[in-house]
C-alpha cells in the first residue's frame, strides 16, 4: 500500500475498510506494539502534510512503555482477537492534500485532491509475503511482464482481479493453490499457452474470466471439476478442438461465453449452452447443435447398424456431398467461361452504383476516360509505381475518380494477367469503410486500367514525407489511422472467404480522404488463402515491410500482413520508417524510450495520449515478433486497439 511505510505493509492486514470490530479484550504483544508504532509514524507524516494534528486519539498513554502500546482502542483501527490490526477506516476525518503514492484506500467524505496513479511495471515476487490478504484488485493498470509464481502463496485470497493490464506469458500453475478463491478475472491481458490444469483445484470458484487473451490449445476436461462455477468467459482467445462433453454435468453453470475462438463440434447439452445468446457462441467456424444460429450436427443414431455400417454411411455421405459440390462448381465455372468467351477484348465492366455513368456502355466509359485524360497525358498523373501510374479523372457526370493504368496492356497469357485479375477479384468482393472503393475495370488491347474512388489527401507516405502535411497530421488522427488499418486487415482475414492476404501493406498503399480516414489500396499482390492449397508463392511486397519468414519459407499466411501492420503502425507514430529500430524491437533485450519513437515534428503528446500511444506500440511490437506463430491475429489486434 503506497501510503503506508514498510513496517505497516508487513502487517496481517486484511482490508483497508472493514465493519467495526467486536468488543474483544485485546492482548498486547510485541507484534501489536510494532504495528502501533508504525501507525504513529504514519500519523506524523499526515500531520506534516496537513500542517495541524489529526487522529488525536492515536497517542500512546504517557505511563505506557513503548513496547506495550496497543492501537486497538484508537479511532478507525480494527483488531482481531489476538490484538493484531486487520482494518483501517478513516472516513470523515478531515483529511486533505495530495496523496501521491495512494493506490487503494477508502477515504470517502474528505477533501482530498489530486489523482490516483496507475500501477506500473512488473508485479514483484514480494507480493507473496502478504499471506493473509483476501482481496487483490489491480484491474485497469499498466502492469506488464509475467505473473509471479509467488502469487500462489496468497492462500487466503478470495478475490483476484488483474484484468485490463499488459500481463503476458502463461498463467502460472501456482494459481491452483488459491483454494479459497471465488472470483478470478485475468481478462484483457496477453496471456498465452494453455489453461493450466491446476485450476481444477479451485472448487469454490464461482466466476472465471479469461477472455481477450492469446490462450490456445484444447479446453482441458479438468475445467469441469470447477463444481461451483456459475459464470465462465473464455471468449476472444485461440482455443481449438472440441468442447469437453463433461460440461453437461456442470449443473451450476448459468452463463458461458466461448465466442471468437477456433472451437468446433457439437455444443454440450446443458442449460448454460442452450440458453446462451448466439453472440456468446459466434466466431467459431465449426460449432453445431440445436441452437438458433448454428447448423445442426449430423449424427447417425440407429442402434441396428453396426459400427462398420455407420462408418460406411458417413463415408458415402461425404463422397456424395463432394460430388454434388464439384458438379455445382463445374457448372458455375462453365457458364461463366462461356459468358466471358463472348465478350470482346475492349469490354469494360463497371460498378458505379446509381451514378450517371451507368447510362453508358463499356465502350463509352473507356472513351470518356481516355478523353478526360487526353490519352493519359502526364499532366493528369498523380503518382507512378513499378507496375502502373495513377491518374485523376473528372468524368462528364461530375464524378472524380482515380484510374490506375498499367504500364503495358495485358497479354493473353493467364500467368501474365495474374496481378491484374488478382486486384479485380479482391476489390469486387470486398466492402469496408477502410478499404478503397472499387468502381470498375477495363481491359483493352491498348490500355488496361482500374477505376477507384478518388481520395483527396493522397498516400500516407506522401503526408509523412512532407513537413507541412505531417504537422497537420496530429496524434489523434494518427491513432485513428492505425485503428482503421487494423479493422481493414481484420475484415480481409476473418470476414472474407477465402481469407485475403494483402501482402504489400505499406505507407504508399494507404490512402487518406479529407477526414483523414485510412483506406487500404493496391491489391496487385493479394493472395487468396485456399484452405486446400499450400499457399507457397514467389516473394512479393515492399522492402522494409516484408515479414522475415518469407525470405526462406515463401509460404503466405495472414501473419505476413500482421508483420506489415506492425511496421506501418510504428511508422505512423515515428513519422518515418522505423528501420533503425526494428533490430532492437525484435530482440529480447528491447529497451526503447517512448520519446525515441515519437515524431518530433508534432507537439509532445499529453499524458493520456502517451498512454494510448504506448498501448499501440505494445501491440505493434507483438506484431513484428520474428516468430510468426507468436504474432496476434488481426482480429485480436483490432480488439486490443479498441480498449
Amino acid at each position: 500500500m503506497g501510503l503506508l511505510d514498510n513496517n505497516l505493509i508487513a502487517f496481517s492486514l486484511v482490508s483497508l475498510i472493514l465493519i467495526p470490530s467486536l468488543n474483544f479484550i485485546h492482548p498486547v504483544s510485541s507484534d501489536s506494539a510494532k504495528e502501533a508504532n508504525a501507525l504513529l509514524k504514519w500519523r506524523t507524516s499526515f500531520d506534516q502534510i496537513q500542517n495541524h494534528s489529526l487522529l488525536r486519539s492515536w497517542t500512546p498513554h504517557p505511563a505506557v512503555n513503548s513496547t506495550k502500546i496497543n492501537a486497538c482502542s484508537w479511532f478507525g483501527i480494527y483488531c482481531n482477537q489476538v490484538g493484531r490490526v486487520v482494518g483501517i477506516n478513516l472516513t470523515s476525518t478531515g483529511l486533505k492534500g495530495y496523496l501521491k503514492s495512494l493506490v487503494d484506500l477508502e477515504l470517502s467524505n474528505n477533501q482530498l485532491t489530486g489523482a490516483i496513479p496507475l500501477f506500473l511495471g512488473e508485479i514483484p515476487q514480494e507480493l507473496g509475503k502478504l499471506s493473509t490478504l483476501n482481496k487483490l484488485n489491480f484491474r485497469e493498470n499498466q502492469l506488464s511482464g509475467h505473473l509471479p509464481e509467488a502469487l500462489g502463496l496468497l492462500t487466503e485470497l478470495e478475490y483476484l482481479d488483474l484484468s485490463s493490464n499488459i500481463l503476458r506469458e502463461s498463467i502460472p500453475k501456482s494459481v491452483g493453490n488459491l483454494l479459497k478463491l471465488y472470483y478470478l478475472n485475468l481478462s484483457n491481458n496477453q496471456f498465452s499457452q494453455n489453461i493450466p490444469t491446476e485450476l481444477e483445484k479451485l472448487i469454490h470458484l464461482s466466476e472465471l474470466d479469461l477472455s481477450r487473451n492469446f490462450l490456445m490449445g484444447e479446453l482441458p476436461p479438468q475445467i469441469c471439476n470447477l463444481e461451483s462455477i456459475e459464470n465462465l468467459n473464455l471468449s476472444h482467445n485461440n482455443f481449438s478442438g472440441l468442447i469437453p462433453r463433461c460440461f453437461e454435468r456442470m449443473h451450476g453453470l448459468s452463463r458461458v461465453d466461448i465466442s471468437y475462438n477456433n472451437l468446433q463440434g457439437p455444443i454440450p447439452n446443458s442449460n448454460a449452452f442452450r440458453d446462451a445468446p448466439i453472440e456468446a457462441l459466434q466466431g467459431n467456424k465449426g460449432l453445431c447443435g440445436n441452437i438458433k444460429g448454428l447448423p445442426s450436427c449430423i449424427v447417425f443414431t440407429s442402434h441396428k447398424q453396426s459400427p462398420k455400417k455407420r462408418k460406411l454411411l458417413i463415408v458415402l455421405f461425404v463422397l456424395v456431398a463432394i460430388c454434388v459440390s464439384i458438379g455445382v462448381i463445374a457448372i458455375f465455372f462453365f457458364q461463366r467461361r462461356k459468358k466471358c468467351s463472348k465478350e470482346q477484348k475492349n469490354n469494360c465492366v463497371n460498378n458505379l452504383g446509381s451514378r450517371s455513368i451507368l447510362t453508358f456502355d463499356g465502350k463509352i466509359m473507356y472513351e470518356e476516360i481516355v478523353t478526360a485524360t487526353n490519352n493519359f497525358n502526364d499532366e493528369y498523373c498523380i503518382g507512378k509505381g513499378g507496375q502502373a501510374s495513377v491518374y485523376k479523372v473528372e468524368l462528364p457526370s461530375g464524378d472524380i475518380v482515380a484510374v490506375k493504368k498499367f504500364h503495358s496492356p495485358l497479354p493473353d497469357g493467364i500467368v501474365d494477367q495474374q496481378e491484374f485479375l488478382n486486384e479485380i477479384k479482391a476489390l469486387t468482393e470486398i466492402r469496408h469503410r477502410n478499404i478503397v472503393k472499387f468502381h470498375g475495370f477495363c481491359s483493352h488491347p491498348q490500355h488496361s486500367f482500374l477505376v477507384y474512388g478518388y481520395l483527396e489527401r493522397g498516400s500516407l507516405a506522401a503526408i509523412l514525407s512532407n513537413n507541412a502535411t505531417a504537422n497537420e497530421f496530429v496524434w489523434k488522427m494518427r491513432m485513428n489511422v492505425i485503428k482503421g488499418l487494423a479493422d481493414a486487415l481484420s475484415y480481409l482475414h476473418h470476414d472474407c472467404f477465402p481469407p485475403i492476404v494483402h501482402r504489400d501493406l505499406s505507407s504508399n498503399n494507404v490512402l487518406l480522404d479529407m477526414e483523414y480516414v485510412a483506406h487500404v489500396s493496391d491489391f496487385g499482390t493479394a493472395k487468396f488463402l485456399n484452405p486446400d492449397s499450400s499457399n507457397f508463392t514467389k516473394l512479393a511486397g515492399t522492402y522494409g515491410y516484408v515479414a522475415p519468414e518469407l525470405a526462406y519459407t515463401m509460404k503466405v499466411t495472414e501473419q505476413c500482413d500482421v508483420y506489415n501492420f506492425g511496421v506501418l503502425a510504428l511508422e505512423v507514430i515515428k513519422g518515418k520508417h522505423p528501420r533503425d529500430f526494428l533490430p532492437l524491437i525484435s530482440s529480447s533485450s528491447m529497451n526503447i524510450a517512448l520519446d525515441e519513437m515519437l515524431d518530433t515534428r508534432l507537439p509532445h503528446p499529453s499524458l493520456y495520449t502517451q498512454g494510448k500511444i504506448m498501448s499501440i506500440m505494445e501491440v505493434a511490437f507483438l506484431c513484428i515478433d520474428k516468430r510468426p506463430e507468436c504474432r496476434p491475429t488481426m482480429q485480436k489486434v483490432s480488439q486490443l486497439l479498441c480498449m
